[in-house]
């Protein structure tokens, strides 16, 4: 068919239409790759061709969109390719000029996601890092880039145990289990959490006095005397409260 125009689109596409005014969009770089500004006309294999190229630069297009909200893993956009009707080697060759033009990187991938998650969440070391060696990141390197936030690490991990101390309602026994238990989860160490405990000292004297209180005013309707302390002391006790701390406030 022969062509009538070629008109420049917005997107890096150009728009090519034939005298019978058919026309068919594709990219800049495949009006390049196949010197199509030189043309008069183009053919049926050529046209074929152009759809063939067409498909993979929409991908590629589209790949770079996705890559460029935030930066990705090369297991992630091999994951993302493997949803598009692309033949391998096309696949192959979008990775590799990704990389070319420095858009996919998976150095710089690991350590930008570990002074986000340091700097920008509550995750701690562990689940960092077993996030990143499920992106197949050596573990040497994330092991090493994390050490350089140890200090910023414990310093984090100590604000957030004190907050929690702020509005706990529990006995120190069962309010250090939830406490260690949260932290675990989130991916820091039981030594660094049991050390920070350690070197937290807290009062119950109020919170075993409110709860004194309460099972107080629960159980006195039914016991009396002996019976009466002996029933909140248990209770008291099975809460978590130490005994030399019970025995005081009774």
């Amino acid at each position: 068919m022969k062509i009538e125009k070629i008109k420049k689109l917005s997107n890096n596409k150009y728009k090519i239409v034939f005298d019978n005014k058919e026309s068919i969009t594709t990219y800049e770089d495949v009006i390049l790759e196949e010197n199509i500004l030189y043309k008069k006309e183009l053919d049926t294999e050529l046209i074929n061709k152009i759809n063939i190229k067409n498909n993979y630069y929409k991908v590629y297009t589209k790949t770079l969109k996705y890559i460029m909200t935030k930066l990705r893993s090369e297991k992630e956009i091999k994951e993302y390719l493997n949803k598009e009707l692309l033949e391998e080697k096309d696949k192959i060759k979008i990775i590799n000029k990704l990389k070319e033009n420095r858009m996919l990187n998976d150095d710089n991938y690991y350590i930008a996601y570990i002074s986000d998650r340091i700097r920008l969440s509550n995750d701690g070391p562990y689940k960092i890092k077993n996030y990143l060696l499920e992106h197949n990141i050596e573990e040497s390197k994330i092991e090493e880039e994390l050490s350089k936030y140890n200090e910023e690490i414990y310093s984090k991990l100590e604000k957030l145990i004190n907050k929690k101390i702020k509005t706990n309602k529990d006995s120190n026994y069962i309010m250090k289990q939830k406490i260690t238990n949260y932290f675990i989860n989130l991916g820091y160490s039981k030594s660094m959490i049991d050390e920070i405990l350690s070197n937290i000292n807290i009062d119950n004297t109020d919170l075993i006095k409110k709860e004194y209180e309460k099972q107080y005013k629960k159980l006195s309707r039914k016991y009396s005397g002996e019976e009466l302390t002996y029933k909140i002391k248990n209770n008291l006790y099975k809460k978590g409260f130490k005994i030399d701390e019970i025995n005081k406030i009774l």
